[in-house]
């Protein structure tokens, strides 16, 4: 793919970040845990994962929470939405990378749900300097897991289409 169109498809996956990432905050969710989301935008972050790899993953997914950052105004959400980006994306990345013949792109997705509000619940207690915090993580865990699984699959229909769509060459 050329550089251009490349930085082109790029921008636009991070644009779909961001529009994900807002449409989600205005869905109430049916279970009362604060903090608990559905991790829509996540489906970008992996997809940009498979098919361009680490380092333009990880640019997408600190890009989305800078942006989101300043269309929101909101600085302590971006100090919780980016450390949770960035373990995320590195946990999906190496489960992607080095465990895709045990994992499935659910089970990727899973990882990354897991990682991100483990580092969100890490930064609260740091910043709380509260270690009771801890003791929220199972029930944002088990959260995680559905999310998770929800992403992944969205995440599988979409790169499958891609794939046929758009004649994208993945590096599997």
């Amino acid at each position: 793919m050329k550089k251009l169109n490349k930085m082109l498809f790029l921008s636009v996956l991070v644009s779909v970040g961001l529009a994900l990432s807002v449409l989600e905050s205005a869905i109430p969710l049916p279970i009362a845990f604060p903090g608990a989301r559905l991790g829509l935008s996540n489906m970008v972050v992996l997809i940009t994962l498979v098919v361009f790899g680490f380092t333009d993953g990880i640019t997408v997914a600190m890009l989305k929470s800078i942006v989101l950052m300043l269309v929101t105004g909101s600085v302590s959400s971006f100090i919780y939405s980016f450390s949770g980006a960035v373990l995320s994306c590195i946990a999906m990345y190496f489960g992607y990378r080095y465990f895709s013949n045990i994992f499935s792109l659910i089970g990727v997705s899973i990882l990354g749900a897991l990682s991100h509000n483990f580092a969100q619940v890490t930064v609260a207690t740091i910043i709380m300097n509260n270690l009771k915090i801890y003791t929220y993580l199972p029930f944002l865990m088990l959260v995680s897991i559905f999310s998770g699984y929800f992403v992944g699959l969205a995440s599988t229909y979409i790169i499958r289409n891609l794939t046929v769509s758009f004649n994208i060459i993945f590096r599997r």
